[in-house]
């Protein structure tokens, strides 16, 4: 069998153009969690992007290490005017519906993004930057902002281009349905049973070449146990998210393979740093208590009360990596001079006598049981290690489906939450989770915590214009270091993703996580 040991995905070329078929085939994937919408910008999440990237191109495509490739532009930079960048788009492209793509459906998708009702995570975090949208003429088109934007480039290789021709009110329903769900990507929406498949079927007519898989039919399982056993059964015929229990036995099973790699995802807690009274927060016993949680001494505490090597080694069954920032080593703007936080229970109960909590408080710490590897179990283990310097400490989990939409409601005071970078650099986690909510900017669109602090946003606003690489990598590790400091979020681990597959085929891993139907191929 294959098994490759937290390797880092490997490059599949210049371009995400696609093999030619060998031979038609369907191919059934197991998700872990699946899709909560089919609309391309309502949730800014791991689940539906995956999805998205089938259906939909972006002007600028990610390869498996999120590295920038040609997508629906064939080139792209800023222009002499330091606030405009121009994309020349690539012709001859159609849509699934037969209508051509060109400048005018990449003008509607940036307008579009930001009216999407009800959105929980929105991808104008991505496109509020852009000031005014020139069409030039069919494939040439111009971004104009209101500062220099040096990451321009990044921001849109993640936001998927849908038809103009959909018509103004077009909703997530509709696409949901199906009636919108227009795109110019390698595979066309056929069925989206929510709960039970998502169905792609290929686009022959697909500008990179026709999809190796005639049909993917993409299955929700979230017991692990169940994915599993779909696997051996030959029921489906990759799985994401295999396990970390059951990495060693199938390690040893002739009849599948095992692909493996660092993923960008962080696993943190928010913490309702901003209300004088919290929801889920409370004096010992029950009673009225003024939050605790905006005392960044009281926040320090529960940081060092998360010994991280044990989850990662008795919880994640050594198959994580202890976090002390919001991306892993290697990549662009991580600071050198954060380490993961020692484990100290006496250095926190200090500081919760300090700042008058000694006899601790009552929390809840809220979090999903079927979106990350191991997610309830790390949260009761965390719950446990803050019953230990004295807090009464209880957890309540729930499914994604409901858990999202409550957090993101701000319902809770303690979140456990994970976020995978995906522009591929630090802004995105910085930008995203730790910026002010300021929903005109797409700044703090995923702060469910409600941090704020005006130094660190000053420190993000430079680095977002700062055209150097080098000065806005260090820029964006001091904003995270003043993060970390201020304990804004508490980051526990970065996961490492194992994928399964019948023993023919072969999987790319990725470090957004994504499970697609690109990176499954044969093996020789």
């Amino acid at each position: 069998m294959a098994y490759n040991k937290w390797l880092a995905a490997t490059a599949l070329g210049t371009a995400l153009a696609l093999p030619a078929a060998a031979q038609a085939e369907d191919l059934t994937i197991a998700v872990a969690s699946e899709a909560t919408a089919m609309d391309p910008h309502f949730h800014n999440t791991g689940n539906n992007n995956q999805i998205m990237t089938h259906i939909y191109d972006r002007l600028i495509n990610q390869g498996p290490n999120q590295e920038l490739l040609p997508g629906l532009a064939e080139s792209w930079g800023p222009t002499d005017d330091p606030l405009v960048w121009e994309f020349r788009l690539r012709q001859g492209v159609t849509f699934h519906d037969g209508s051509p793509f060109t400048a005018e459906d990449v003008a509607y998708t940036i307008a579009r993004v930001p009216e999407v009702p009800n959105s929980p995570s929105s991808f104008v975090t991505y496109t509020a930057d852009i000031a005014e949208v020139i069409v030039v003429d069919d494939y040439t088109i111009r971004f104009r902002s209101e500062s220099p934007v040096p990451l321009m480039a990044n921001n849109l290789s993640t936001v998927y281009i849908v038809s103009s021709e959909i018509g103004e009110g077009a909703t997530t329903e509709d696409f949901n349905a199906g009636l919108h769900a227009i795109g110019t990507g390698p595979y066309r929406q056929s069925d989206f049973t929510p709960g039970d498949r998502i169905v792609l079927e290929a686009n022959p007519d697909y500008w990179g070449g026709a999809p190796e898989w005639e049909s993917v039919t993409f299955r929700p399982i979230s017991s692990p146990a169940a994915r599993v056993a779909a696997l051996l059964a030959g029921d489906v015929d990759v799985i994401a998210s295999v396990p970390t229990t059951d990495i060693a036995q199938l390690e040893d099973d002739e009849s599948v393979n095992l692909w493996q790699g660092i993923s960008n995802r962080v696993i943190y807690l928010h913490l309702d740093s901003d209300r004088e009274a919290s929801p889920f927060v409370s004096a010992v016993g029950g009673g009225d208590i003024e939050n605790p949680l905006r005392d960044v001494r009281v926040r320090r505490a529960l940081s060092l009360a998360i010994d991280r090597e044990s989850i990662v080694e008795d919880v994640m069954e050594g198959i994580a990596i202890p976090a002390g920032q919001l991306l892993p080593e290697g990549f662009f703007g991580v600071s050198e001079n954060l380490e993961v936080l020692d484990y100290d229970p006496d250095a926190a109960r200090a500081l919760l006598e300090e700042a008058g909590y000694g006899d601790g408080f009552a929390l809840t710490l809220h979090g999903p049981n079927d979106r990350y590897i191991n997610d309830a179990a790390v949260a009761q283990a965390i719950a446990q290690m803050w019953s230990r310097i004295g807090l009464e400490a209880s957890v309540e989990t729930m499914p994604r489906s409901v858990y999202f939409g409550r957090a993101s409601a701000l319902e809770f005071s303690t979140m456990l939450v994970g976020w995978g970078a995906g522009s591929g650099e630090a802004s995105s986690p910085l930008r995203a989770l730790i910026a002010t909510n300021t929903p005109d900017r797409g700044w703090g669109s995923a702060n469910r915590g409600r941090f704020s602090n005006a130094e660190f946003d000053a420190l993000l606003d430079q680095a977002l214009q700062e055209v150097s690489d080098e000065a806005r990598a260090a820029l964006l590790a001091e904003a995270t270091e003043l993060a970390m400091d201020q304990v804004a979020i508490i980051p526990t681990h970065f996961q490492v993703n194992t994928w399964g597959t019948r023993a023919d085929l072969e999987y790319t891993p990725r470090t957004d996580e994504y499970t697609v139907a690109i990176g499954v191929t044969r093996l020789d």
